[in-house]
């Protein structure tokens, strides 16, 4: 098993934070091989704003980290920093995938095709060498130290490999059939490791209520979100918004539950206005984890070093993505923050490797 030449820098997971940090990867010359569980790469990515991929929006890093909220602003800045939402935007046109930008600056591509998407992004891949390896789940990850410092042992079904540095990319636990199905999270446990409680975050609120019942199947362009706590408002935001048979969706709905989930309120009241309607319900549950946009814990930040995604805990390893507990808002803020915290750890790896690379040439 010594034998084998270590892979600079293993990737496990193929989404958005996966398969960023393999293009970057392979642009700074850093010898990367990204594992994906699923036959096909960036499965949820495909599903992104319903099908045409809402990659970022056009404000700054600043605002993006205002609008995040804690413990994101503090833990996003250095990542957001370095590659705000202008170098997303850049990184994607130079990569044939022409924008547009909406009215609420919200970010897509022209095409309004996730695919495209993913294609650049595989495209990059190709373009640098960087291996893409499909249908190929870890099912272990073991820190081995030695005399030449540590390695990783990491097997899958079929095969093993060495890696010097392991960058865990594998997203949160909601959509479970598109690959996020917690292995990150276990990963990261068996190697030191605490993890926070999993909870859904940007998901809709399941409502019996006879106004749910006269609009069932409508969406609102323009509706507002309240929460409140003790008749404390705290939280008010605008957006679209979905009535469905079960209760209430889209951008407004979702939002406002962020607030529930980060606050971890068990005791308050949603809300929702349209045009001169007003209701106001107490306590309602939301639906499934499964369904949530994001999912709220996994990695807990003070575990990860801000500076370089790299972990506290286990030297050589990194994060990236949602299998952290961050989270932002619906509207780009969730990919934006995937594709920086992907770009931050790979030039960390890129750094460390620096001696060894020099040495192999």
């Amino acid at each position: 098993m010594h034998s084998l030449t270590p892979v600079p820098l293993l990737i496990i997971g193929g989404g958005a934070a996966g398969l960023f940090a393999g293009c970057l990867a392979g642009e700074r010359g850093l010898g990367a091989l990204i594992l994906e569980r699923k036959h096909k790469p960036g499965r949820k990515l495909l599903m992104c704003g319903n099908g045409r991929c809402n990659l970022t929006k056009d404000i700054s890093s600043a605002q993006m980290l205002r609008d995040m909220g804690e413990p994101m602003t503090t833990f996003l800045a250095p990542a957001l920093n370095a590659c705000p939402p202008s170098a997303v935007q850049d990184w994607f046109q130079r990569h044939n995938v022409p924008l547009k930008r909406m009215d609420d600056r919200r970010v897509f591509p022209r095409s309004e095709q996730a695919s495209d998407v993913v294609h650049a992004l595989t495209d990059a891949l190709r373009d640098t060498g960087t291996a893409l390896c499909l249908n190929a789940p870890a099912e272990r990850v073991e820190r081995l130290a030695g005399e030449g410092g540590a390695l990783f042992h990491v097997t899958t079904t079929h095969f093993s490999l060495l890696a010097q540095r392991v960058l865990i990319a594998t997203g949160g636990v909601s959509y479970p059939k598109t690959g996020s199905v917690g292995d990150g999270q276990k990963f990261a446990k068996a190697l030191g490791h605490a993890l926070k409680p999993y909870r859904p975050g940007l998901i809709g609120f399941v409502i019996t209520h006879p106004w749910i019942d006269a609009h069932a199947g409508t969406t609102f362009e323009e509706a507002t979100c309240r929460i409140f706590r003790k008749g404390q408002k705290l939280y008010e935001g605008r957006g679209q918004m979905d009535c469905e048979t079960w209760g209430i969706g889209g951008a407004a709905a979702y939002n406002a539950s962020r607030c529930v989930a980060r606050q971890n309120l068990n005791d308050f009241e949603v809300e929702w206005q349209v045009g001169r309607d007003t209701v106001r319900v107490h306590n309602p549950e939301t639906r499934p984890l499964k369904e949530a946009i994001v999912t709220i814990g996994g990695v807990p930040l003070n575990e990860v070093d801000p500076a370089t995604m790299a972990s506290r805990k286990c030297p050589g390893l990194f994060f990236a993505g949602e299998v952290m507990d961050i989270d932002g808002p619906t509207g780009g803020y969730n990919l934006t923050a995937a594709f920086a915290t992907a770009a931050l750890a790979v030039a960390e790896a890129a750094r460390a490797s620096k001696p060894a690379l020099r040495g192999a040439r």
